[in-house]
């Protein structure tokens, strides 16, 4: 395992996170943010289909099962789908301090292969709070939540505004998602990292 990088480790004067009076409950499922994420959406049929739940503090809880299109080496998960999952589940702590962040920097470490059908258990929790910067850090455990750690993550997000995703993303996709009758939904295709 390799240390953090400079840039992931949060300054002197950084504050501590405060969950969002607000955010969902502790134990109540997230839900996709766009049904079309590769990483939490039904949409996708090859997707990762990650479903997270809030946790106690800023904490949050998840887990995808590996398939046979998640693997690199034969009867194995693929590295980039290991670091997309872990960067999914960092993504998802953006619902409890109710901000709009994307991922700035994401340092994985890949500690044990993952065999398809095995069950990755996430768990995530933001460590600090620096002006828009967010520090976080993530586990992927095989064999149960308090299983040997396979993957591990340290990540900085950055806030952004919603017109990050209007003026950057396809304009079908987002017509598509300002135009859905659902409210929830539409504002939840802008309030995670997608």
């Amino acid at each position: 395992m390799t240390a953090t990088s400079a840039a992931l480790t949060p300054p002197a004067d950084a504050i501590p996170p405060v969950r969002h009076p607000d955010a969902p409950a502790p134990g109540e499922l997230l839900g996709s943010h766009y049904g079309h994420c590769f990483g939490c959406g039904g949409g996708q049929p090859h997707g990762l289909h990650l479903e997270a739940r809030a946790g106690e503090g800023v904490t949050v809880t998840a887990e995808f099962t590996v398939t046979a299109d998640h693997q690199g080496a034969p009867g194995l998960a693929h590295g980039g789908v290991l670091a997309t999952a872990l960067d999914e589940t960092l993504g998802s702590l953006n619902w409890l301090l109710r901000v709009i962040a994307v991922t700035g920097r994401l340092e994985t470490d890949f500690l044990r292969p993952v065999p398809v059908g095995t069950v990755l258990h996430l768990e995530a929790a933001v460590t600090a709070v620096h002006g828009r910067k967010l520090y976080s850090t993530a586990v992927g455990r095989i064999g149960g939540p308090e299983g040997p750690v396979a993957v591990r993550a340290d990540a900085l997000f950055i806030e952004v505004k919603v017109d990050h995703f209007i003026d950057n993303g396809r304009p079908e996709e987002i017509r598509a998602a300002m135009s859905d009758p659902d409210q929830v939904r539409r504002a939840r295709a802008f309030e995670v990292n997608p």
